[in-house]
């Protein structure tokens, strides 16, 4: 289907209008390790993003039912960034055809919104980030679609609980490679596996950047939690092996066992004394599948 437009008073990030939607600003800082501490101003143009990005997450997140196709999720997330004066970041980022991406069963993430009707029985991950006034908010999460199997739900709770667990552990002085053991912990003792190839990220002016967060135990990663950093946490857990490929399309990462895969994901500021969930439902304390 059509790439969808984007008004032209909408603020738009670097790669939107790039031939191979390249990020010109993150590719100057490729490799470098240093993390940005934001400055108050920086926090609040963070505070705002996240929040708008989830108000959007909660939109995709009333139409997912058996029937519906992940193009229409996409549609209405289109249309909810734009309501809300904001890009949809995923739209042309190294041309992502999208506004979001929707992750069914077997994806890890990065799947491409399609035709295809949600069945009774999926679990479907939607993955926003929004840009606005020149930041970036990031978060997902992996919903129900109607009545599903006893596997689905333990595989989606623990995820959520990996999440949750690692989040708890952050706060100043931490080493962002601890995450990783907290998360593999608790999907081992599960019966789960951990996905290696993609990872939690810096974001703020940029949508990816330092540190890089991976999810695995006795992982290399550099650096240090101080107050300012913000960064995502996003653990994709599996039923079976960790291992993942990439269909033709370039974009979307599946199992290799063809097992199934959930996720969640928030954005998250270092504070004095821990963190803020700047992605954190206003409403309720719960993600949406635990009331589905």
């Amino acid at each position: 289907t059509p790439t969808r437009p984007v008004p032209s008073y909408i603020q738009r990030p670097d790669y939107a209008d790039h031939p191979l939607g390249m990020s010109e600003s993150e590719q100057a800082l490729k490799g470098t390790f240093q993390i940005k501490v934001l400055s108050s101003e920086d926090i609040e143009g963070m505070r705002l993003v996240c929040r708008l990005a989830r108000e959007v997450l909660d939109v995709a997140a009333m139409m997912v039912k058996a029937g519906v196709t992940t193009e229409e999720i996409d549609h209405a997330v289109h249309l909810a960034c734009i309501a809300r004066n904001c890009y949809p970041s995923p739209l042309n980022y190294y041309n992502f055809p999208k506004s979001c991406c929707t992750s069914v069963n077997e994806v890890i993430c990065h799947g491409i919104p399609d035709r295809r009707p949600l069945q009774e029985g999926d679990i479907v991950n939607v993955d926003i980030t929004v840009y606005r006034n020149g930041y970036h908010g990031d978060l997902n999460e992996t919903f129900y679609v109607g009545e599903v199997d006893e596997g689905a739900k333990r595989l989606v709770q623990t995820t959520y609980e990996c999440l949750m667990q690692a989040i708890d552990a952050v706060k100043p002085g931490v080493r962002y490679r601890e995450l990783g053991n907290i998360i593999q912990k608790h999907a081992q003792a599960n019966g789960f596996s951990v996905v290696r190839s993609y990872c939690g990220h810096g974001i703020h002016k940029l949508f990816h950047t330092a540190p890089n967060v991976p999810h695995y135990a006795k992982n290399k990663a550099v650096g240090v939690m101080k107050p300012g950093h913000v960064f995502t946490i996003e653990p994709m857990i599996c039923e079976g092996g960790w291992q993942d490929e990439t269909w033709p399309d370039g974009w979307t990462a599946v199992t290799r066992d063809g097992k199934r895969s959930a996720q969640f994901e928030h954005t998250l500021l270092v504070t004095d004394t821990g963190c803020e969930i700047l992605t954190r439902r206003l409403d309720s304390i719960h993600p949406h599948f635990m009331s589905q």
